[in-house]
């Protein structure tokens, strides 16, 4: 009894671990074939092989979920973290993990209000980002010549819009066909929106001047695409003045915010879009009217105006007139008054000239007069200037010999002195009187005209005997006298004496 090998095998069947997950598997898809599950999207993982992975959650659990890449184009929306949604599908395991998880097939919003949360949180983050801001807003055009919509090409839309534009003023219509609701439609309305707006000016297809987004009426979730992030971004980059007709008058999406104008219907979009031609016509002809009236108040204005302006000049041609009176007067009195004129100052001139004294009579004895006085002043120069020489001749002398005398004077009395004193000291004294003496008759000898005259030098006076110290005292032809050391000779100065024009001398 001892033997394990003996032991009784027990009644609890044995499975493998597949077995067991296989099993759990089946049980799971029978049972959960197909389930709608409520939950708020978490754990939200997109991965490159096109896959998407999640979590639902709710106040007590939280299940695992995945979106195979072919079912993510039918979803019907696009998940985000934080988004209550209803997403139906089937429960499986994942063996590997011993873990279960709902294989989702379709996804969609968990009521309006999960949808309105989500519209009104994106329309925060848009506005925050300045994609609503007035200042953006771009005027419409008054009168455009190509109208561009981008709505259903199957709907009432169009047939609407085409109505009305044909009503009120015929003009081309290019239209971009887009589905309007389902997968796909967000992302197909902003490619529309962006190929509008891309299009050249003067290209081979025209480029409209007013766009039109529109679309009929529906549920919230039909309007949907309307909402989408995409969408609106390209209603704010658009360059095209855009008009957004979306629903009927009580709906609002998110490209009404971002759109130039919002119109509450299609029909009223068109509306916008073009004027009424008749209103045109009726403002048109107001305005020639009132054109019309204010032209003739202006001419009637400037008339009346002329005639006052009229009334206050002169008659022009009697003023000419009596000019050409006055100046035929004038030039009469002229003609007749010169020669009387002219006839007076040659009778003043006569009787002047019969006053005056004879002219050249008085020149010739002023003439006379001059060449005595000349004459005279000849014969008196030459004895003048030999008077003044001798005075300096014997004031020299005179200067000298009592020079001489003081001289030997003093030189007799320093050799009284010298006798006097001893032989030694008075040599000493004599030679520095003897070298005081010969400074002294140096100085004296430099002073004397005497000394300066045998230098080479001359003394000029002129004939009276006065020195002449500069060139311009001598005139043209002046008798002069010059004083060498050994004698006097006379001479007549050739030119004149300015300066620039050195007169020669003539001996």
């Amino acid at each position: 009894m001892d033997d394990p090998r003996l032991d009784p095998v027990g009644n609890v069947p044995e499975f493998t671990v597949s077995e067991i997950s296989g099993a759990v598997k089946r049980t799971l898809e029978g049972n959960f074939g197909r389930v709608r599950v409520r939950g708020e999207v978490t754990e939200l993982k997109r991965y490159p092989s096109g896959h998407i992975y999640f979590s639902l959650k709710d106040e007590g659990a939280k299940l695992s979920g995945v979106v195979w890449k072919s079912a993510v184009s039918r979803l019907g929306m696009q998940p985000e973290n934080g988004v209550e949604v209803v997403a139906t599908g089937r429960i499986s395991s994942y063996a590997e993990r011993s873990s279960y998880q709902l294989i989702v097939e379709r996804m969609e919003y968990a009521g309006a209000g999960a949808l309105l949360a989500r519209i009104e949180a994106l329309r925060l983050r848009l506005a925050g980002e300045g994609l609503f801001d007035a200042a953006r807003k771009r005027a419409l055009p008054g009168l455009p010549a190509l109208i561009g919509v981008v709505t259903s090409e199957r709907g009432a839309v169009i047939q609407d819009i085409r109505t009305t534009i044909a009503r009120r003023f015929p003009r081309a219509i290019l239209l971009w066909p887009v589905p309007v609701q389902g997968e796909g439609a967000a992302e197909r309305i902003a490619a529309a929106i962006a190929g509008f707006d891309a299009l050249p000016a003067g290209g081979p297809i025209p480029r409209p001047d007013v766009l039109i987004v529109a679309r009929g009426g529906g549920s919230l979730e039909d309007l949907m695409a309307f909402n989408e992030e995409i969408v609106v971004r390209a209603a704010a980059a658009c360059r095209i003045p855009l008009i957004s007709a979306v629903g009927h008058e009580t709906d609002t999406t998110l490209i009404d915010f971002a759109a130039d104008r919002r119109a509450p219907t299609p029909t009223a979009a068109a509306e916008m879009a073009i004027p009424a031609r008749t209103d045109l016509l009726a403002d048109l002809a107001h305005t020639a009217a009132r054109l019309i009236g204010a032209l003739n108040r202006l001419t009637q204005e400037r008339r009346l105006r002329l005639s006052r302006a009229e009334r206050g000049l002169p008659d022009l041609p009697a003023l000419v007139g009596t000019a050409r009176q006055r100046l035929d007067d004038r030039a009469e009195r002229l003609r007749l008054a010169l020669p009387n004129l002219v006839r007076r100052w040659a009778a003043r001139l006569t009787l002047a000239g019969r006053g005056l004294p004879d002219l050249p009579a008085l020149l010739g004895a002023a003439r006379q007069r001059l060449v005595d006085r000349s004459d005279r002043m000849r014969l008196v120069l030459p004895n003048l200037v030999r008077r003044c020489t001798a005075r300096l001749t014997l004031a020299s002398s005179t200067l000298a010999s009592g020079l001489r005398h003081t001289l030997a004077a003093r030189r007799d009395r320093a050799v009284r002195v010298l006798a006097r004193v001893s032989p030694a000291p008075l040599a000493a004294r004599l030679r520095e009187a003897r070298a005081r003496l010969e400074g002294v008759a140096g100085r004296l000898d430099s002073v004397s005209p005497l000394a300066v005259l045998r230098r080479g030098y001359a003394l000029v006076t002129d004939s009276l005997g006065h020195p002449l110290t500069t060139a311009a005292a001598v005139g043209p032809g002046a008798r002069l006298r010059l004083r060498f050391a050994d004698g006097e000779v006379g001479a007549i100065a050739d030119g004149g004496g300015k300066p620039e024009r050195q007169g020669r001398l003539t001996l």
